[in-house]
């Protein structure tokens, strides 16, 4: 049976292919010393464990009566594997889905079957032991973070290979795993009969997303709560700088994490970076979330800030965002006073009349080229702005100077001579929370910077984006980036209106986290808690039809509103109210999700009536 299920000649799946199969110094507790060696079998339902965990790919892991069952998208086609292992008698049933065809086929362990789908049904019973179980959370975690350290990574695989081998092949083990296979390979058959009694739907979802064994508007799997980072062991707990105290203003500003709010991977894995490389060369400062609406960017960002006990700030931006808003507004006191200059004095008139001396402003008044002569022509920009040629000019090298002209511009007619004035300067800057966040070491969140007409206008911000970046305001003060300065910037991707962000601005953040919806658990354990609801059975069957009008939505093109966890939770908080979930949803997901009324009676008999019909609503 053990050679069925574990056959070491197999090629091992990337990335741990390129090293040697024999790993060296490293052997189960249930092995007699021989160094262990990478199982193709396993290595793969181990891999495909930690996608399915990360969301990455299709299938599932659960239970059902105490069974585990597994959901393995095969690669070929439209096949599904699908597998229940009884770990009391070591029974397995095996059976091959085409979701083209709805038919159902043997799984026969051999040339076409590996049987990784077979170890994966067997992941749960094998975490029954803390060696597996602890070496398997450390190899999910490195995969997360993209197996920083490939050593690390192959030695836990390789542990979990013969741990695994080990407890199944000898029924002598104190740990042994109970498998039933003949020695041709052959399994009892997973029938079709079984799949359309739903008989092998999960109660509990341990990974991933069943879309097979999880039938529409069948049983509801059990809501199992989410096991999460305590707060108290997070915020605060990734400070960038220990010996750093905040004053009375900047700890207010540092946020307070919602006790409902449940810790993404993604937020936790940007605070370790941001953490981990301070003080080296290249620190990690920048980072982008990225995501459809209602996803929990916003949250996350402040979670980043509070994780490294840094105080927050944000800027929202809009259609007409210029570079310019990100720096500073200067506002003059004009009163009865002159620069001494006539010429001066004309300009701060004429810009007085179109709103005051700003930067755009300014930029308008000297007929500077705009963002789009920058993009199409920079070297010609250049040229013009400074005379010299310049063949490999970049749109950043002609904001810079422009910049810098206009900052110069505005020092010069903001400059009153003493003897027209007491003070002799007679301006008033007033900076930006994005400077502030810079310049005292804060974390400030940029919102829908894909929004701006104009998407070059963060490339004037490069330079700020660089560890050493620093701009010179119109106080002739130079603004350097501090060390603990945390730019993180969230976008939408479902948005209308919302643009490609600039590659330039793209490559200068560290991490890129892509924010989707939340696991089904965590949705449901995020909606009771945000809304006081105690009907998890309810709350569940929501957040299933909120997942299937999103799929239908992004399956066919549907992007002029929006579907997600905002939706979800006025849809409880509504359906608490009327006592109607199917008319409260009406009008809180599926009215957001659409203006098309043709679009929204699909997106109803798709993703909302398969679980609460208007014959069920009255009994939902």
């Amino acid at each position: 049976m053990a050679s069925k299920l574990f056959v070491f000649s197999r090629p091992i799946p990337a990335p741990f292919d390129k090293g040697p199969k024999t790993v060296k110094g490293v052997s189960s507790q249930y092995g007699d010393g021989t160094d262990a060696k990478l199982c193709a079998t396993t290595v793969k339902a181990v891999i495909a464990y930690s996608n399915m965990e990360q969301g990455t790919i299709l299938g599932g892991l659960g239970q059902v009566n105490g069974k585990s069952v597994a959901e393995y998208k095969s690669a070929a086609g439209n096949e599904y594997h699908l597998v229940a292992h009884d770990p009391t008698n070591g029974k397995l049933l095996a059976g091959v889905f085409d979701t083209g065809t709805e038919s159902m086929a043997k799984y026969v362990v051999g040339k076409e079957r590996d049987g990784a789908a077979l170890l994966l049904a067997l992941i749960p019973a094998l975490e029954n032991d803390s060696e597996f179980k602890s070496n398997l959370e450390s190899f999910c975690e490195m995969h997360r973070l993209g197996f920083p350290d490939m050593p690390a990574a192959t030695n836990a695989l390789a542990l979990l290979c013969d741990n695994a081998y080990r407890r199944v092949s000898d029924d002598t083990c104190a740990a042994h795993v109970k498998v039933s296979v003949d020695n041709a390979g052959n399994i009892t058959s997973f029938s079709k009969n079984n799949l359309d009694a739903h008989t092998f739907e999960p109660q509990t979802v341990i990974v991933g997303d069943f879309s097979v064994l999880a039938q529409p508007g069948g049983a509801v799997p059990a809501y199992t709560p989410v096991t999460s980072i305590p707060h108290r062991d997070f915020a605060g707990q990734y400070r960038l700088n220990p010996g750093r105290v905040l004053n009375a203003k900047e700890q207010a500003l540092v946020p307070e994490i919602q006790p409902w709010y449940i810790l993404p991977d993604q937020i936790v894995c940007v605070c370790k970076h941001a953490q981990a490389t301070t003080g080296k060369a290249a620190q990690m400062r920048n980072f982008a979330l990225r995501g459809p609406a209602g996803t929990g960017k916003t949250k996350g960002a402040e979670a980043i800030a509070a994780g490294l006990d840094l105080p927050y700030v944000k800027y929202t931006c809009s259609a007409n965002t210029e570079v310019y808003d990100f720096i500073g507004q200067v506002f003059p006191e004009t009163e009865g006073v002159s620069t001494g200059d006539p010429a001066l004095d004309a300009q701060r008139k004429e810009l007085l009349a179109m709103g005051g001396i700003t930067y755009g402003n300014v930029a308008k008044l000297l007929e500077l080229p705009g963002l789009d002569d920058m993009d199409y022509d920079p070297a010609g920009v250049y040229l013009t702005v400074t005379g010299v040629t310049k063949p490999d000019a970049t749109a950043q090298d002609c904001m810079a100077v422009i910049l810098s002209l206009v900052t110069d511009k505005v020092r010069e007619l903001c400059f009153v001579k003493p003897e027209n004035a007491s003070g002799g300067q007679t301006y008033t800057y007033v900076e930006t929370d994005f400077i502030r966040a810079l310049k005292y070491g804060w974390c400030c969140e940029i919102q829908e910077p894909t929004t701006i007409m104009q998407p070059g206008v963060l490339v004037g911000l490069n330079s700020l984006l660089e560890q050493s970046g620093s701009i010179t305001l119109p106080t002739g003060e130079i603004i350097r980036r501090h060390p603990d300065a945390v730019i993180v910037i969230t976008t939408n991707v479902s948005y209308e209106g919302c643009r490609g962000m600039n590659q330039s601005v793209l490559d200068r953040m560290n991490l890129v986290q892509d924010i989707g919806l939340p696991p089904e658990e965590i949705m449901v354990q995020r909606a009771m808690s945000v809304t006081g609801s105690e009907d998890d059975a309810m709350v569940a069957l929501m957040v299933k039809a909120v997942i299937a009008m999103a799929d239908h939505c992004r399956h066919n093109s549907i992007d002029d509103g929006a579907v997600g966890m905002r939706s979800l939770i006025d849809w409880v908080i509504s359906a608490d109210i009327t006592g109607d979930p199917y008319t409260s949803a009406l009008y809180t997901v599926v009215s957001k999700a659409t203006a098309d009324e043709r679009d929204r009676e699909a997106l109803i008999v798709a993703g909302l009536e398969p679980f609460f019909t208007r014959a069920r609503r009255a009994a939902a």
